[in-house]
């Protein structure tokens, strides 16, 4: 498994986050306003389709938001297959915090705790995908 691979869930999340924000934007957008009264007509069409064109990308959002979900459900239960079949308990404390909870590299070695620190825990990572990455070509 590549570092691309090992990172599509923490992407995924990112992505979720980014969809929902814009969601609260469109939804903001749906809240009523206040009616302009100055006497002159108005034709009820524009207003009528730009409600019905706000709620449609809502509704197709949440969609998109709802594939996404279920999509990161099964990135993370692949990473922890993955991931649970590392034979170094050490490692896969580093993977599961790493990629699985998205931590950074700094935050990861704070956790792991000892006299690992930032740079430990990446080489302990990279040295066991290359690892992994050599004997699966051979």
């Amino acid at each position: 498994m590549t570092i691309k691979e090992l990172s599509q869930l923490y992407y995924l999340n990112r992505e979720i986050e980014l969809d929902r924000q814009r969601l609260q934007e469109l939804e903001d957008q749906r809240a009523p306003k206040s009616p302009v009264f100055d006497g002159m007509p108005r034709g009820a069409n524009k207003q009528d389709s730009k409600t019905e064109r706000l709620a449609a990308e809502i509704v197709d959002l949440q969609a998109i938001i709802a594939a996404k979900q279920i999509q990161c459900i099964h990135e993370r239960q692949r990473l922890e297959r993955y991931i649970n079949a590392i034979p170094d308990s050490l490692t896969r404390m580093i993977f599961t915090l790493r990629f699985v909870n998205g931590l950074p590299w700094l935050q990861v070695a704070l956790h792991i705790g000892g006299a690992n620190n930032e740079e430990n825990v990446k080489k302990i990572c990279y040295r066991y995908l290359a690892r992994e990455n050599s004997s699966g070509q051979e």
